[in-house]
């Protein structure tokens, strides 16, 4: 069916049309019906004049989340009467409806506040709210200006697989899954094994996909399934260079995301981050200096920074750089993956880093072992046998430039880009230790509390 884009009703003023969507808000006021009607793309305020006597008729039938086509003219607002936002400047007056599905009653108003659980478990509706999308649509925004920027500087994309033989990172927890003819497969943690076999093919690589761990987290910072954006580049001088191209790619998607979901970021009372064009960087070791000078606690002989230190840093480097992203590197080779480079002139440390943003890790990357006779060694060092990684290391026989690279979390980006306090609420369908879809051990009285201001 030929409709009209709400988004581009502006360009039809004084025209009829014909549009489709939902019923967001129905208000009845005497002898006018308003409606706000959306479509995935946008709102517009109609109204519904007493004249028009079969549309009012079908309009008083409406209710929210109801599929409608609406025929209308599009008016001007006299300027006193312009609002701020999509089609503040006009409103459609109808002259015919046409429903083409009828919704249930919902389970609690549109616009009451929610908590968590049962955000999610209403999703598919709770999802057509105006934040949701605000959110989700900020996300896209941010997908698409990461691949934007890539193969401009001629990264090439590829598709990771999602089920391996093993651990690409020696370590964390994986989910088994069974396999063809009594074995076993693993759902990736990481596509980082790939990635550095297509710069063997491509130099540049980069990919965005779904990686899986099984780690008993319940934290507003941990879920089992994420999206992970990660590239890998070849022939670089060491880790500032990657430091050097994220930090570009960052800027570069916080000015799309300026000039094409300004909108949505007013909607959620959301601010963008400050990223200069260098981002501060201290090595581990003198982080946990500072922070002894600063507060007075000892944290310098742990291998990593614990949360409560991760916030005190991007707080300091807000403070004394007016930046909301700082990198940390040098971590200990011990703390690090088979992998990853150990710094000549800083044995026990590793060419690597992790990118903070306004209190939390987001990014881990670094430089990568490119001699196959080092990597052996490093992956014999982990206590893991080289055997079994005889498919990756092939790579290695036959050639490989100095490379490196990282993998940046999706969901935990868009939360701390909108200041959302947990990182499901920037996850479409959450999968976590409790919950796949649906609570995985339901209270028989999570729907008597659908409310709450928590």
């Amino acid at each position: 069916m030929a409709t009209t884009p709400i988004k581009s009703l502006v360009d039809h003023i004084d025209t009829e049309v014909t549009i489709g969507g939902w019923v967001d808000v129905r208000r009845d006021h005497g002898k006018l019906i308003f409606m706000d009607i959306r479509d995935g793309n946008g709102y517009v305020q109609t109204v519904v004049l007493p004249e028009h006597t079969e549309a009012l008729e079908v309009a008083t039938t409406l209710r929210s989340e109801d599929v409608v086509l609406v025929t209308g003219k599009v008016n001007a607002r006299p300027e006193r009467m312009v609002k701020e936002g999509m089609n503040g400047s006009l409103e459609l007056e109808v002259l015919s409806i046409e429903v083409l599905s009828k919704a249930q009653e919902l389970p609690f108003a549109p616009d009451v506040e929610l908590n968590l659980d049962t955000l999610l478990d209403y999703r598919p509706l709770t999802l057509r709210s105006r934040k949701e999308r605000a959110i989700f649509k900020v996300q896209a925004e941010i997908v698409r200006a990461y691949r934007d920027f890539l193969v401009g500087e001629g990264f090439t994309e590829f598709q990771s697989p999602k089920l391996v033989g093993g651990d690409a990172e020696g370590g964390a927890g994986v989910f088994k899954v069974e396999y063809f003819k009594s074995h076993d497969a693993y759902l990736a943690t990481s596509p980082q094994f790939y990635k550095q076999m297509m710069v063997g093919v491509y130099e540049k690589v980069f990919t965005v996909g779904n990686v899986y761990r099984a780690e008993k987290h319940s934290t507003s910072r941990h879920i089992n399934e994420y999206t992970s954006l990660d590239l890998e580049m070849g022939f670089i001088k060491d880790h500032t260079d990657i430091m050097a191209l994220e930090t570009r790619m960052l800027r570069y998607i916080i000015e799309q995301l300026r000039t094409n979901v300004a909108e949505e970021f007013k909607t959620l009372g959301a601010e963008l981050p400050t990223a200069p064009e260098t981002f501060p960087s201290f090595k581990l070791r003198e982080v946990q200096a500072l922070i002894k000078q600063e507060t007075g606690e000892d944290c310098t002989e742990e291998p990593d920074l614990e949360p409560q230190h991760e916030r005190w840093l991007s707080a300091y480097a807000k403070e004394k750089f007016d930046s909301d992203f700082v990198f940390v590197t040098h971590y200990p080779v011990s703390k690090r993956p088979m992998y990853t480079y150990e710094d000549e002139a800083d044995e026990g440390f590793t060419k690597s880093f992790d990118l903070l943003f306004r209190g939390i890790e987001i990014t881990t990357g670094g430089q990568r072992i490119h001699n196959h006779d080092l990597l052996v060694e490093k992956i014999k060092g982990k206590g893991l046998d080289p055997t079994n990684f005889s498919f990756y290391l092939q790579s290695f026989k036959y050639g490989m430039p100095p490379h490196g690279g990282l993998g940046m979390g999706l969901e935990r980006l868009t939360a701390k880009m909108l200041g959302l306090d947990n990182v499901k609420e920037a996850t479409l369908f959450p999968r976590d230790l409790n919950r796949i879809d649906t609570l995985l051990s339901k209270n028989e009285d999570n729907n008597d509390n659908a409310a709450s201001n928590e």
